[in-house]
């Protein structure tokens, strides 16, 4: 019984340890060796029901790039040289070929974003607000994958625990769900999960060639 009892806690002990093993460094060989200087975001693919998804991360997710130290093809200009070739929607447009990609903007790489998750949600004692982003870029040139990763912001971790009880509870969601509905919520929450997706920083984007960290990772 000892014996068993002893198996027990070494098996317990290996699964403890794995499960706070830091995550593996991210393989950056393929961002390292075409190092892309301009940078071409395409329109998110949006997966949640809210409609506004879309642009609401669009117009957020170039300031990270560019405090990185990348040039980034305008929006303005992305979207409008799209709708004049008749491509008005992000599956269309994610589909166009790296090639061809490369051919209209000349940049070095594009940004897939896929919106997971984009809105709030309530239920009779509490309300959230998330957004959920994957990001891929891929060289334009050489066709490969240069990185990938995912963030979420959510309007939970701001919230702290509630001294009032079940009836402080209610009266916090019924305010958030006021708030939430009276802005969009999503819009400010789509911005800090940008920066968290594509600042440069550990497992993150590299720095790009305009900033005074490039090439120092």
């Amino acid at each position: 019984m000892a014996r068993f009892a002893l198996r027990c806690f070494a098996l317990a002990t290996v699964l403890g340890l794995g499960a706070c093993a830091a995550p593996s460094p991210y393989d950056y060989s393929a961002f390292k060796r075409d190092r892309p200087v301009s940078m071409l975001v395409l329109p998110p693919l949006n997966e949640s029901p809210d409609v506004a998804a879309t642009y609401g991360v669009l117009s957020q997710v170039t300031l990270p790039l560019a405090e990185a130290g990348y040039y980034v093809v305008p929006v303005a200009l992305m979207d409008e040289t799209f709708r004049q070739n008749g491509l008005n929607n992000a599956a269309e447009i994610q589909d166009v070929s790296a090639q061809k990609l490369r051919e209209i903007f000349g940049a070095d790489a594009a940004v897939y974003i896929k919106v997971k998750k984009y809105g709030s949600s309530y239920a009779v004692v509490s309300s959230e607000t998330r957004v959920t982003i994957e990001a891929r870029i891929v060289d334009l040139r050489s066709g490969d994958l240069l990185w990938q990763g995912s963030a979420t912001a959510s309007s939970s971790e701001a919230q702290g625990s509630n001294q009032g009880g079940l009836l402080g509870l209610l009266v916090q969601a019924i305010v958030s769900q006021i708030a939430s509905s009276a802005t969009d919520a999503s819009f400010k929450y789509a911005g800090l999960a940008s920066q968290r997706l594509l600042y440069a920083r550990k497992n993150g984007i590299l720095y790009g060639p305009r900033s005074p960290n490039y090439q120092k990772d």
